[in-house]
This record gives structure tokens, C-alpha cells and sequence, in this order.
């Protein structure tokens, strides 16, 4: 078997593109990945484009080989996008191996774990807030609203959600969420007297609709220096959050926060390959670690998760983007022993069933383990035309 071609495809996500590799192979076996942030998606597709001629030619099949070849390749210019666009191309070298084989890509590393995975709603309010629009539904614009929301959730089956802090504009005007540390007063990564109160507001709201075995999780990204960080778990404590998320990229300080707060802490998503997370493993830096795979490819994911195991942590799983990323994010949960919960987003563009053959099956809030080979799931690559960003 060779490879014959590499394509890059790209769909109309919600906040951005979603990006998708295709290879074609002379015996009319297809690999399919999800990679990379949409945010970057010219850059990205040269950058795969360049790689490409590593594997075009090559057996499919040796993907140990193919990655490592890649990785070497790159060596001079080794960065974040480079890792997410050698992501791209190991993650659907897998799928065709698995699919050669007649097997799901988790039975190549002894899988499968388990039968179903527990996630939680991701960017609960946050989407509702920000892409009212897209996603058709009305933003909130009270903690009444809010509520609601929770509630709908909660009737959806899921028990544990993520949101992100939203401001509150005034009577009757719609919450907005926070820049992220690109605009404003957030330019300083500064924790206002205003933006705390909307946190602790959110989160109270969020904790009496819920109830108090409900899992709550904050995400507030790269918005706050450590200090900011530190008053805002402390601020939490009373609502029992089931953690609160930081892309703080400094091990020392992460850990700092950590000992300030009975808040728990997590991040991860940023970090590439195991060596990245070396230092926040030493420093027992986080209570759980967040694991991209669609970031940072299938190998080096699992690696990362095997050595969360040495220093006794569990993963969470990031994912955000299509359901294609869910199935490579599900198999990695079924080859690994150390999961604690994966990402889900249930409130999405209402085209994105239509990118794949096969949707994930998610029911009270779990997803089952797909028994069908390759990743469990083919992309439609009509509806990819269709929706063509």
C-alpha cells in the first residue's frame, strides 16, 4: 500500500474554520484526521502541504516511522504550528492502518478500556452568548436566563459543564463574554472588582440550578495574571467547582496558585508533546491534565497521558471542533487507564452532523466507544464541499 495524495480540507465551524486531512491511498483506503486551530488555517495547510512529500509514496501503515521522519524533518523550524500540521497527517495515518486492519485505531494500543466515556457541555452560556446568531437561540441576558440554560442541560443528561465568564450589560441587554486578554481593561490581564462579582454571580447561579453534586468548571484562559488567578479559586471555594481552568504557561506559578486555593486547578491544552509537560509534572503543578489530540497527534498525546499516569493524574480531554475530533479524542481515552472526564460540545453549528457518516452516540452525558474500524466515523466529503470555508 502507498500513499497516494494529502489534501487539507477546511469547514465553516462555529467561532472558526474546522481543517481536515485526507489521504488517499493506491489500494482505495481513505484516512481521515481533525487538526489544528481553524484561527490558523493558511498557515496550517502549507505547513502540511510542506510535510506532505515525507509521506506521499511511503507505506501508510509504518506510522511510528512516517512521525518520527516528520518530526525530525522539521527540526529547524519546530514550533506549535508545525506539531498541529504533523498532527494532522499521524492522526489520519492511523485511520488507515486501523482500517487495513479491520480495527478500531484504540485496539492498536491494546484497547479498549472502556465501553463509554463521561464528558461534560462545554462553553455552557459562552456559545449562547457569543453566537446567539449561528446558533439560532436567544443570548441570555439575566441570571434568570442563565438558569434556564443550566437547566436545559441538565435535562439533556449531563451533570458536569464548562462556561467561561460573562458581563452582565444592564437590564434586558444580553451578557457578553470576556476578550481573552485582547481588548480592554482584560489588555493587562487584570482581575477587576467587576469581572470577579460576575464570576462568583455566574457561578452561584449556575450552583442553585444545578444542585450541589453537579460538577461546575471555569474556564478563564490566559485572562489573569497569577495574582488574579489566585483571588478568583479563592472567591470560588464555597460553590465546591469541579475546577477551575488556567492556560498559565509557567509551571512555578501555576503551582503557586494551586497551594493558594482549595479550588482545584487543570491546563494543558497549550502544551505539545510530553517534554512540554515535563516541568508542570515535577512541580505536581495541576489537579488533572488537559490533553489535545487534534493539537498535537495521537502518539505524543498517549505519551503525555502515560506519564500523567507516572505522576498519578488523570486527563481531560480537549475538544472543541467537529465530531471527527471526538471520535480521535474518544480513542484516546479507550487506550489509556487515567481519564477523569472528556470535552463535549452539545450546542454547535446545526450543519456539523452532516461532516460525517457516523455522529457520536451520547447519552446521559456519556459517549460510547465506537467499534467500527479507523476512528469509528468517515467524513462526508460532499457536506465538506457543501459547507467549504
Amino acid at each position: 500500500m502507498k500513499v497516494t495524495s494529502v489534501e487539507v480540507k477546511a469547514a465553516q465551524g462555529l467561532m472558526s474554520p474546522w481543517l481536515f486531512c485526507v489521504i488517499r491511498t493506491d489500494d482505495g483506503i481513505t484516512g481521515y484526521s481533525e487538526f489544528g486551530d481553524g484561527r490558523l488555517a493558511k498557515g496550517l495547510t502549507g505547513l502540511v502541504e510542506d510535510l506532505s512529500d515525507i509521506v506521499v509514496g511511503k507505506d501508510p501503515r509504518a506510522v511510528e516511522q512516517l512521525y518520527n521522519a516528520m518530526v525530525r524533518a522539521a527540526r529547524m523550524a519546530y514550533g506549535r504550528a508545525t506539531w498541529m500540521a504533523i498532527a494532522r497527517i499521524e492522526l489520519a495515518l492511523w485511520d488507515v492502518k486501523a482500517k487495513a486492519l479491520g480495527v478500531p485505531v484504540y485496539e492498536l494500543f491494546g484497547g479498549p478500556t472502556r465501553a463509554r466515556q463521561k464528558v461534560y457541555w462545554s462553553h455552557l452560556l459562552t456559545y449562547q452568548a457569543s453566537f446567539s446568531d449561528r446558533l439560532g437561540v436567544k443570548p441570555p441576558s439575566s441570571y434568570d436566563d442563565v438558569k434556564a440554560l443550566v437547566r436545559s442541560a441538565i435535562d439533556a443528561g449531563y451533570d458536569t459543564f464548562k462556561t467561561n465568564i460573562l458581563i452582565p450589560q444592564g437590564a434586558g441587554e444580553p451578557f457578553k463574554a470576556i476578550s481573552q486578554g485582547r481588548r480592554g481593561p482584560l489588555f493587562d490581564q487584570n482581575l477587576t472588582p467587576e469581572l470577579l462579582n460576575a464570576a462568583t454571580a455566574q457561578i452561584a447561579a449556575i450552583r442553585e440550578e444545578a444542585g450541589p453534586d453537579a460538577g461546575i468548571c471555569l474556564d478563564v484562559n490566559e485572562n489573569f495574571k497569577a495574582e488574579g488567578q489566585i483571588r478568583l479559586g479563592q472567591a470560588l471555594e464555597p460553590y465546591n467547582m469541579y475546577w477551575l481552568e488556567i492556560d498559565n504557561l509557567d509551571a512555578e506559578s501555576l503551582r503557586m496558585v494551586k497551594d493558594a486555593t482549595r479550588t482545584p486547578v487543570i491546563t494543558g491544552e497549550q502544551k505539545l508533546g510530553p517534554s512540554e509537560y515535563l516541568p508542570y509534572f515535577e512541580k505536581r503543578a495541576m489537579n488533572a491534565v488537559k490533553v489535545d489530540v487534534q493539537w498535537q497527534g495521537f502518539i505524543p498525546a498517549r505519551q503525555t497521558a502515560n506519564m500523567a499516569a507516572v505522576y498519578d493524574m488523570n486527563i481531560a480531554p480537549h475538544n472543541f471542533n467537529g465530531h471527527l475530533s471526538t471520535y480521535q479524542s474518544m480513542a484516546l481515552c479507550a487506550s489509556v487507564v487515567n481519564v477523569r472526564i472528556s470535552e463535549s460540545d452539545p450546542a454547535q453549528v446545526p450543519w456539523r452532523d452532516e461532516l460525517v457518516t457516523h455522529p457520536p452516540e451520547i447519552e446521559d452525558g456519556h459517549v460510547t466507544i465506537s467499534e467500527r474500524p479507523g476512528w469509528g466515523t468517515d467524513l462526508d466529503e460532499k457536506a465538506l464541499e457543501k459547507y467549504r470555508a
